[in-house]
Parts: C-alpha cells; structure tokens; sequence
C-alpha cells in the first residue's frame, strides 16, 4: 500500500507501469496484445478488465499477479484488482443447430484413451476449420484438463454460457463450471444437464464440433443420439478382446439409431522400447482387426507424443492422417452416387410424389431399368408400381427388387418394368 496520497495516481500513470508487463507467448506489452480492455480508478482503487481467456490457468494467473505487482508500484493507488473481461457475444450461434459437421468420439469402455483421441482430433481439424469441442462426458470431464484450460464461463446477454477459447479452439465442459468436485448426477439430473448446455451454449460461428461422450451406451450418450444431429461417430478401442466385442457391440447400437459410423481407432496397441528402439505389443496375441465392423481409421501407438497438450498448430504426425480419414468418411457416408437417369425425389412435396413416381414409371418400355433416390423409405412404392402395371397385387411380380439405405436421409430403390 501507497503511503501517497490516492487522487495522485492516473490513468496514464497506470498505463505506464503496466507496459512493463510482456505477454509470455508474443513478446509484447499488454497493450499491444490487446489483453488490457479497460482501467478503471476510484480514489485509490484500480480495476483492469483484461481478457485472459487464451491463456492456460497457470499462465493466466502469472500475467493476472504480474499486473498487479506492476501497478501496485504507482503512486497513490491503495488497491488493484483485475477484472476478467466478459468475451464478445455478437454473431454467436446458440446450440447445435448451426453447426455444419457433428462428429462424435465414443468407446464401449473407459480408459482406452477415448478423450485423448478426442482433443487430439479437434485441435487437428482446426488446422483447416473452425472447431468447437463439447465435453459430453457428464460424470468424468477430462477435456478441461487434457487442454489445459479453466473457467470461468460467462454467459451473454440471455444467460447462454459461452464456451471458453484456446488457440482459436472453443471448449465447453461441465468439468469447467464445476469446482473439481466429484459428478454423482442421476439420469435425469445428467439428462437435463447435458440437454441444457446442448441447446444454450453460445458458439462463436463454428464450422465443426467434436463432441466426447462418455463410455459406454448410458443415458447420457442415448441423449445426446436422440438430440443432436451428429454426422458422424469415431468409435476408440484397445486392442484387447473384450474391447474389440464391446465396441462392435456399441457400433450397431449407433447404427441402430441412424448414426454413421465413420470407423474405429486403435488405440495403445504398440509402444516403442526408449532403450533398444523396437516396437513391441502391448496386447500380445490379439488381433486388432479381428471383431470390428467398421473401417479401422488409425492405429496410435502407446507414445509420449500423445500425452501432451494438443494444440491446432502442434499435433502428432499420427493425428493429422486419422483427421483426414475422418473428413475423407464423412464424405463417404454421406455422398451417394445417383445413378443416371434415377427419378430423385428428396425434398420433393408429398402431393406432387406418386405423379412423377407415375409418370416416370409409365413411360418405361418391359425390362427398362427403374431408380428412385428419396430421403425416406420407398419400399411402400412397390405395391403403388405395381398397381400401374395391371392393378392386381398377386399376379404382377417386381422382380429384381431392392431397396437400400445409402445413407441416414437417403434410400435408393431399383426395379424394371415388367
């Protein structure tokens, strides 16, 4: 405390002692990094309102007391405070909803590194894309610590919590508005929970979200099937039996409930000996091929490398291949290849459907191949095709006749005309 008198000090005064303090990760002044937004003096009281949002905790709290340190030296102030500043709310998207690609990462078991693979995976989509990561994982939140990110979390203007930034990535957590505390929430505590910060979280216009489930087919990964429109889904397994047959399992639970599933990372399957440089098996003996009903989209071996704290401009070479596979099946899953000369009705009216599923259909010639593409389930067309040809169910067959799921929203039908 200042034995001078506390109307001596200025805001230049304080301005001047807090250019002495650098930015750790640019090299610069406060000021010139744009971290202080606001001074303000009260007799002998100061408050900086400064935004630290893109620091870790640790780093945060270091610029925070070297700030304090540096305008407690002025003459005349009594007390300093800082002040986080409340991030921008303008051009936010609430909820889900506006977000183009969903992709989640599930694992039928715990500790197979479903999380790690999770951080990893968004910080390198976000080399090409704007990337959120939702740490849906209610009852274990790992994401804030993997990221090595804090809260607080601050909500704009109709009480939205908006995610916290790192590195350009956002991060929204239960694990970030909890005090580290253990999470016992029942089902539909967890429930309304999860469904809550899904629909009222505030994202900065993201292109992409990763979403951590937890492990397992609870009811919180139910949940998050049954609300959010998730494109995609990244299965993590060990190679261990019981993994491999649990997340086979899981798979079908996915694809039971329409979501894609764009593949499986093997994770852990190898380590590299620091002493003798050969690579070795972690799970002698098994297959991690064998038993998984799904493209294998990476196999990351036990290594330091993936237990550091990602970042979208640092992430293992390893990492970077399973992102591109990823974007590589979404294109996959959700692409069809339309047959020429196909009769494509999504989006088409329901009024205006049987008239050109008619008339198409009509103008065939006897063994003229018939493909309709429609964004629901044409198999009822059969008897309507059939009823065009003579009216009689019994007597006319359609044959060959098939009709496939090509995607979630897109089923392909094919017949000849009798």
């Amino acid at each position: 405390m200042s034995e001078h008198d506390p109307q001596s000090a200025t805001k230049d005064d304080v301005e001047a002692a807090l250019r002495n303090v650098r930015d750790p990760s640019l090299d610069v002044d406060v000021f010139e990094a744009g971290l202080v937004e606001n001074i303000r003096l009260s007799g002998g009281r100061v408050t900086i309102e400064a935004d630290l949002s893109e620091f870790r905790p640790q780093e945060s709290d270091a610029v925070m007391n070297t700030m304090l340190q540096a305008v407690s030296t002025v003459p005349g102030v009594e007390q300093a405070h800082v002040e986080h500043a409340v991030p921008t709310t303008d051009g936010r998207d609430v909820g889900v909803e506006g977000i183009d690609t969903v992709i989640a990462v599930a694992s039928a078991k715990g500790g197979v590194g479903k999380s790690t693979v999770a951080v990893n995976l968004a910080c390198a989509l976000a080399g090409q894309d704007d990337v959120g990561v939702f740490d849906a994982d209610i009852h274990g939140p790992n994401v804030p610590s993997l990221l090595e990110v804090g809260g607080p979390i601050y909500s704009d203007d109709d009480g939205n919590p908006i995610p916290v930034e790192t590195n350009g990535l956002e991060v929204m957590s239960v694990g970030l508005m909890e005090s580290g505390a253990p999470l016992a929430w029942r089902g539909a505590m967890a429930h309304d929970a999860l469904t809550e910060l899904f629909e009222d979280t505030a994202w900065n216009d993201r292109s992409t979200l990763v979403v951590d489930l937890p492990p397992g087919t609870g009811d919180v990964v139910l949940t998050t099937l049954q609300e959010v429109p998730i494109d995609g889904v990244v299965f993590v397994t060990t190679p261990f039996h019981a993994a491999v047959t649990d997340t086979d399992r899981s798979i079908a639970l996915f694809e039971e409930n329409d979501v894609p599933v764009l593949g499986a990372v093997v994770n852990m399957g190898t380590y590299t000996c620091s002493s003798c440089g050969d690579e070795h098996s972690l799970f002698p003996d098994e297959s991690p091929l064998a038993g998984i009903d799904a493209p294998i989209l990476e196999e990351l071996p036990f290594t330091s490398e993936l237990q550091r704290t990602p970042t979208p401009t640092d992430v293992p070479s390893v990492v970077t291949r399973l992102a591109e596979r990823v974007r590589g099946r979404l294109d996959d899953v959700w692409n069809v290849d339309i047959p020429e000369g196909a009769l494509d009705l999504r989006g088409v009216p329901s009024a205006e459907r049987h008239e050109r599923v008619e008339r198409r259909f009509t103008s065939l010639s006897s063994g003229e191949s018939f493909v309709l593409v429609s964004d629901r389930d044409p198999t009822p067309v059969r008897s309507f095709l059939t009823e065009l040809v003579d009216g009689d169910d019994e007597t006319i067959s359609l044959d060959p006749f098939t009709v496939e799921r090509a995607t979630p929203e897109t089923w392909v039908l094919e017949t000849e005309h009798p």
